[in-house]
């Protein structure tokens, strides 16, 4: 009995034995596997040229656009176009009550004929030249009265262009609220863009622009720049460029969504691959780690286009720089690491 219980006790310390060796052995890995150094892929990157294309999201606007309204609150008395109709540069729109026209027309005829009299008698001596200045001014007034209501009681067009808008039906009151109707010239239309400020010098009157239209899926449209805004908005350092599309077959209407493509030429930049590319957690920094004597240091940097899989690099890294495109997970600002080739 005695022998079996040294026997199991021997047996107990073995087992004890055994597992603070593999507690050892297991803390010796884990030891060595945190010491390794990291092990990363380099790529050499290059300078090339790189098109310097830039887009740009605008809403499309008239040309022109015109509210058509009289001066002051009258009846209705017909509108003659709808909405979608292509008018002409002083076509009659709108027809607003004449009764006003008409007093007003009788005062003017009387007050001409008043004139005419007290002028030949100033002729001749019958009256003063205060009576006549009076009666000079009365008929001056009268006719600015009635020209005014001439111009609005018949609505003209003052452009070519489509109605894109009548707020009003026959009879109604006119209101100062909105316009009777709101014609829009579209040959051309034109896009608002803002350009950054880099870019200031580059831009040039004339030169051709590229346009898509969500509308017409990847069918380009070609433009030009019509007029550089002078001055640079200080808080986005950008300009304003208005585009101009001839727009022809007036395909192309007020309110689409476009994007318009100016090309600035070709630039030598470093382009590396998109793998390299290691965004900052919580926040828009991006960087890559460079490779030099064995160790990596991460370098900021500013990212142009995207081509394929691989960025164009405004700054950050210089020409034929080696950089880590796989590996970057365990990386830190001067570490060394084990190259794989």
């Amino acid at each position: 009995m005695l022998k079996r219980n040294v026997y199991l006790a021997a047996m107990v310390a073995a087992i004890f034995s055994l597992g603070a060796c593999n507690s050892s052995e297991k803390k010796d890995v884990e030891k060595q596997t945190d010491s390794e150094m990291p092990s990363v892929k380099l790529e050499t990157v290059t300078e090339r040229e790189v098109p310097q294309i830039e887009e740009y999201t605008a809403i499309v606007e008239a040309d022109i656009k015109n509210n058509i309204a009289p001066s002051s609150p009258v009846r209705i008395d017909k509108i003659l176009v709808e909405v979608g109709d292509y008018v002409k540069a002083g076509q009659k729109l709108v027809q607003m009550d004449a009764a006003g026209l008409q007093q007003s027309k009788l005062q003017l005829d009387n007050q001409k004929i008043e004139f005419k009299r007290t002028d030949e008698l100033y002729k001749v001596g019958g009256v003063s030249k205060s009576e006549w200045d009076a009666a000079k001014t009365n008929l001056d007034v009268l006719q600015t009265a009635y020209d005014n209501l001439l111009e609005n009681t018949q609505l003209l067009s003052p452009i070519s262009g489509v109605i894109t808008a009548r707020n009003y039906d026959n009879g109604d009151m006119y209101s100062s609220a909105q316009p009777v109707l709101t014609v829009e010239k579209i040959t051309p239309v034109k896009l608002l863009i803002n350009v950054s400020e880099p870019y200031f010098a580059q831009v040039k009157k004339g030169a051709k622009a590229m346009m898509r239209f969500d509308a017409f899926g990847d069918e380009e449209f070609t433009g030009y720049v019509s007029l550089i805004y002078p001055s640079i908005d200080s808080d986005t350092h950008t300009f304003p460029v208005e585009i101009a599309l001839a727009n022809a077959d007036q395909r192309v209407r007020p309110g689409m969504f476009g994007r318009v493509t100016l090309d600035f030429g070709n630039k030598n930049r470093v382009v590396v691959p998109d793998m390299a590319i290691v965004k900052q957690a919580g926040s828009g920094e991006r960087y890559v780690y460079v490779y030099r004597d064995g160790k990596v240091y991460r370098q900021v940097v500013e990212l142009g286009r995207r081509i394929n899989t691989e960025y164009e690099l405004v700054s950050g890294v210089e020409n034929n720089s080696q950089v880590v495109v796989a590996g970057q997970t365990r990386l830190a600002d001067g570490i060394e690491v084990n190259v794989i080739k």
